[in-house]
């Protein structure tokens, strides 16, 4: 279980008691979600929409659509309002080890609150090859050499990359707001992948960060093959054309030869999110119900237009 959002990591431009009001965002990792529905049904039936007459099962099916996970949101909870996700451990590990949907791996690539974790050793190998593919993605889409700031910035983009959500409901300025503020979370979650990356010199003491990326061919073949398999197979979809059945490898060879390697990657990586946020977002008018769905779009379509209004001002 984790909090993660603007309710519990403060972002650039908003005032310290905001995170007070903001709603609180929580994701929970359940190994069965049909007694997991079941229970939380008997406990806490007002939070689901309509979907509740339709009993467990069906709600289990609805969660395994887009990006694997149900949320109940706009939920009145102790004076604040949450709004909580509800993931199978099996479908949260298939993302942070091959990024099938890259959306909750996504929100683990960035800081977050672990409330509770069990010892399932699966699911640890899968939060730190999820950080790990988040590195090498970067690193391939970056320059030479890099702040690490501009590392992070890569990485926080990594999920809203293809988002249509960031044409329309979210604040432009979401990545820049949520890594300034946060360097030091980042700094935490990323210090030991960073110190053990020979192409980098990680002086953590100083907070800065020297890196002088292998761009030759077979440095960013290295990397390439290192990406995880959802990734792997769209880049292979980008660039083979139709008809012609080459193997990954020899596919990825190539791009690691385009000078526009890291575009490649960029857009492979906008086409796992593009195909997931759309069916997630589609979801949410089931899941939240016609009323609550209008609620939470208008919110954050007025957090949009305030960010906008900053930045222009």
């Amino acid at each position: 279980a984790f909090a993660y959002g603007s309710g519990v990591f403060r972002q650039a431009g908003a005032a310290a008691e905001q995170g007070q009001t903001n709603m609180l965002d929580f994701v929970f990792a359940v190994d069965d979600a049909v007694t997991w529905h079941m229970m939380n049904l008997l406990k806490n039936r007002s939070h689901y929409s309509f979907l509740k007459f339709f009993g467990p099962k069906k709600i289990s099916t609805i969660q395994r659509y887009g990006a694997g996970i149900y949320y109940n949101t706009l939920v009145p909870c102790n004076g604040r309002v949450i709004k909580y996700g509800v993931i199978s451990t099996d479908a949260l590990i298939e993302d942070l080890f091959h990024w099938k949907t890259l959306y909750v791996a996504g929100r683990l690539q960035k800081p977050v609150k672990i409330l509770a974790q069990n010892e399932n050793s699966r699911l640890q190998a899968a939060l730190v090859s999820n950080l790990k593919s988040a590195v090498t993605a970067a690193f391939l889409m970056l320059p030479e050499s890099f702040s690490e700031e501009d590392l992070y910035m890569q990485i926080a983009g990594l999920s809203y990359s293809g988002d249509f959500r960031m044409i329309i409901g979210e604040d432009k300025c979401k990545v820049q707001n949520i890594v300034k503020p946060n360097i030091a979370h980042f700094q935490k979650l990323y210090s030991t992948i960073l110190q053990d990356c020979p192409q980098v010199v990680y002086k953590h003491q100083l907070g800065r960060l020297e890196a002088s990326i292998d761009k030759s061919p077979e440095g960013q073949f290295t990397q390439l093959m290192a990406l995880p398999k959802t990734l792997q197979q769209k880049i292979t979809a980008l660039v083979n054309p139709p008809g012609k059945n080459r193997d990954v490898e020899e596919i990825l060879l190539q791009v690691a030869h385009d000078p526009d390697c890291g575009f490649v990657v960029h857009q492979g990586i906008s086409g796992i999110v593009r195909s997931s946020s759309l069916v997630q977002s589609a979801k949410t008018i089931l899941t939240a119900g016609a009323k609550k769905s209008v609620t939470y779009s208008l919110r954050k379509l007025y957090k949009m237009t305030k960010g906008g209004l900053k930045k222009t001002s």
